[in-house]
């Protein structure tokens, strides 16, 4: 069994900072990429390593989750690291594949759909914890199946997919996304109106 480091530097943890390290090289792969496209000058060798940066960053999103628990190294900083990896990649990729020049069908309103729905999460949850102290917030399958058609759905434009496929993924997406955070907003009016949940 492996034992966690006084200051808190698991694997698991070395591994989630390897995914954040990833974030900006997307951002900046991608940027470039679109900025390539507005000139004229597609450049492709930048569209390929935008894709590689983001498929490890979600390919990885799972093995630091998974060594944690293996080797029993789950940490507060763990705690606070992934969520920033998980919602740092996402942010970029929505908004430098919503708003730059990729062309392959991915909508300027769909990053609004998917950043609102967080945005009613994190209020719902900090408004519950100011009311009660407290509350714990799980994912649903609905929620999982969303980000899941999130990630499909980027990685679809990222890989210069046809637009129809990328349209029929961001649809399905979408629609997840929605059901997703109406289940998050019932379930929260739940608990506000007992005490005891949890």
């Amino acid at each position: 069994m492996l034992t966690i480091p006084a200051d808190g530097m698991t694997l698991a943890n070395r591994i989630t900072l390897a995914r954040i390290g990833l974030i900006p090289l997307f951002g900046g792969f991608a940027g470039a990429y679109s900025r390539s496209v507005s000139a004229g000058k597609p450049d492709e060798r930048l569209r390929r390593l935008a894709t590689a940066a983001f498929f490890f960053a979600t390919l990885t999103d799972g093995v630091d989750g998974f060594v944690a628990r293996r080797f029993d190294q789950k940490s507060r900083l763990g705690m606070i690291l992934d969520p920033i990896a998980d919602k740092g990649l996402m942010l970029i990729a929505l908004l430098t594949l919503g708003l730059g020049r990729w062309n392959e069908g991915f909508p300027a309103w769909f990053p609004a759909v998917v950043l609102g729905r967080e945005s009613l999460v994190v209020s719902g949850y900090w408004a519950l914890k100011e009311r009660r102290g407290g509350v714990e917030v799980k994912p649903s399958p609905a929620g999982k199946a969303a980000t899941l058609f999130q990630l499909l759905s980027m990685l679809a434009v990222l890989l210069g997919i046809r637009k129809s496929t990328v349209r029929l993924l961001v649809t399905t997406a979408s629609a997840l996304t929605v059901a997703s955070g109406l289940g998050y907003l019932y379930d929260a009016w739940k608990k506000a109106g007992n005490p005891t949940a949890r």
